[in-house]
C-alpha cells in the first residue's frame, strides 16, 4: 500500500489474467487459476473489465473474494448493456443497476469504486439521461464516471458529480488531449472521498509481454499532477491498460517509482506451498 500525507494511492492494472504475462510477470510454472492470488502479492487493487460485458455470477464474485486478502480492492466496470446499448435512457438501465449493484455487494470490504464508462459519442446533450441515472445510484457504493467527449470537461459537470459524491474518471487516452485532462485534475472536487485515473492508450498493441511505447514523459506529468489530490484527503485509484505502453505491470511499477515509492518486484513471486 502506498500512503502519502494520510491518503492513499491504489495503483494497479486493468485485468490480471493475461497469458502474455507468464514469464515477464507471473512465474512460468504458475497456473492461470493462480494468477489472481499472485497478483495480490504485488498490487492492492485491480480494475475488472469482464463485468463490462455481463453481470458476473455470484459464484464468480465469491471466488474473487476467497482468493484475495481483505485489504484488496476490486474496481468493477458497469455493464455496457446500460452504458452503450441503452445509453442510460430507458428502464433497462435501472434494471441493470439493481442487478449489478446487488451482485457487487457480495465483495464486501473488497469492493472499491465502480466505473461507469460512457461511449465517445455520449455528448452533453444527453445530460438529462445521465442525471436521472446518477440520481438512482445507491449512495453507499462509490462511483466514478468516464465521459469521453471533451465537451463534458467543464465546471458544471464536475460540480454536478461532486454534489452527488461521484468522481470523474480522469483518463490518459486518445479521446481527450492530455493537457486538457491534466487541467481537469485541478477541478476535481472533494465531494467523493476518492479520485479515479485510467491510463488507456490506443488499441494498436497485441503483444502484452513488454513495454513497447515510451510513456515516461506522460507519467512524469501525472506523477506531478496527482499528489495534490492526496493533500486534499482523496484516495487515488489508478489503473493501467496493456495498450498504454505494452505491459501494464511495468507501467504501474514505473509510475510508483516516479512517485518516489519502492515499486513491487515480480521477482518476489516465488512458489509458495501448494499455490503452483
Amino acid at each position: 500500500m502506498v500512503r502519502l500525507r494520510g491518503a492513499r494511492f491504489f495503483i494497479g492494472t486493468q485485468g490480471w489474467n493475461y497469458p502474455a504475462w507468464s514469464g515477464p510477470f507471473y512465474p512460468r510454472s504458475a497456473r492461470p487459476a493462480d494468477f489472481l492470488a499472485l497478483y495480490t502479492r504485488l498490487f492492492d487493487t485491480v480494475e475488472v473489465d469482464s463485468t463490462f460485458y455481463a453481470v458476473p455470477a455470484l459464484a464468480v464474485i465469491e471466488g474473487w473474494a476467497r482468493r484475495t486478502p481483505a485489504s484488496f480492492r476490486f474496481a468493477l466496470k458497469f455493464p455496457r448493456a446500460a452504458t452503450h446499448e441503452d445509453r442510460l435512457a430507458g428502464r433497462a438501465s435501472l434494471d441493470t443497476l439493481a442487478e449489478f449493484t446487488d451482485r457487487a455487494r457480495a465483495l464486501g470490504s473488497r469492493l472499491g469504486p465502480i466505473l461507469l464508462q460512457m461511449p465517445p459519442d455520449f455528448a452533453p446533450a444527453a445530460r438529462g439521461d445521465l442525471d436521472r441515472f446518477l440520481d438512482a445510484w445507491p449512495p453507499d457504493l462509490a462511483l466514478a464516471v468516464e465521459l469521453r467527449d471533451p465537451a463534458w470537461l467543464d465546471g458544471d459537470t464536475f460540480e454536478s458529480l461532486a454534489a452527488r459524491g461521484i468522481a470523474p474518471a480522469l483518463t490518459d487516452s486518445p479521446h481527450v488531449p492530455l493537457p486538457l485532462m491534466l487541467e481537469a485534475v485541478e477541478r476535481v472536487a472533494c465531494g467523493p472521498a476518492f479520485s479515479y485515473v485510467r491510463w488507456l492508450g490506443a488499441r494498436d498493441l497485441t503483444d502484452y509481454s513488454r513495454i513497447q511505447v515510451d510513456r515516461d514523459d506522460e507519467l512524469r506529468q501525472w506523477a506531478a499532477a496527482l499528489p495534490p489530490l492526496l493533500d486534499r484527503g482523496l484516495d487515488v485509484y489508478g489503473y493501467f491498460n496493456n495498450h498504454y505502453a505494452g505491459h501494464s505491470p511495468s507501467s504501474a511499477r514505473t509510475f510508483l517509482a516516479l512517485l518516489g515509492q519502492e515499486p513491487p518486484d515480480p521477482g518476489d513471486l516465488e512458489p509458495q506451498g501448494s499455490l503452483f
